[in-house]
């Protein structure tokens, strides 16, 4: 299955997504990476059946100019709501304040973080999305979520001494689904043999809805 790579921000350049998803090898995907805004469109968007959204917002890992405005936000709730998936990773949930639509379809969204500090991924044990993972710990940035959607179904959190935080869940939205995993921001995480199931399986669980409406 091909998916687009929405990635590149200015704390988060493309070569950790790409190092982070290459790193999974054989997984059954094919990845297409657009880094530039100005390639993106709604309607090349719509005949890709996933959408892995690892982009903080801002234009390019050299311009903090903010990318997304409301037009571009409604563009992503039509997606999802006509059978399109997306996976929000880590910087994907960053400084969408000014398109609460963006947050709202990713039923949390990213409020701070501390200092990168020793974190530890705890996955819910027995469900379906954290099969073949267990906890670790990494140096990685905690990042503080604000939910706004009640109905998530959490699979994964995260504590650190400032704390527990949701760290991965699943919500609809229409005919299609949205995951968010916060973990990510060093490529060792991405690389832990115990994260690597997660990121299969929530490829996965995203892809299982391919119908465009």
């Amino acid at each position: 299955m091909r998916a687009l790579v929405i990635c590149d921000d200015v704390y988060h350049p493309a070569s950790l997504t790409r190092g982070g998803l290459t790193g999974l090898g054989d997984c059954g995907y094919e990845f297409d990476w657009q880094t530039d805004p100005a390639e993106w469109s709604a309607a090349e968007m719509s005949s890709y059946p996933l959408i892995i959204f690892s982009k903080a917002n801002n234009r390019t890992s050299s311009d903090k100019t903010p990318w997304a405005n409301a037009e571009i936000a409604a563009a992503f709730v039509k997606y999802v709501r006509q059978g399109g998936s997306i996976l929000f990773l880590h910087s994907g949930t960053a400084g969408y304040t000014t398109t609460p639509a963006l947050e709202q379809l990713m039923g949390g969204a990213f409020v701070h973080h501390p200092p990168q500090c020793p974190v530890t991924v705890e996955p819910l044990a027995g469900h379906p999305l954290t099969t073949g993972s267990a906890a670790f710990t990494g140096k990685d940035e905690h990042y503080h979520m604000e939910m706004n959607d009640p109905n998530v179904e959490f699979f994964l959190h995260t504590s650190s001494e400032h704390g527990t935080q949701p760290g991965g869940w699943t919500r609809s939205e229409g005919q299609g689904r949205v995951c968010v995993l916060t973990p990510g921001h060093n490529l060792e995480i991405w690389r832990q043999p115990a994260y690597q199931p997660i990121l299969r399986n929530c490829l996965d669980w995203c892809a299982e809805t391919v119908s465009h409406g």
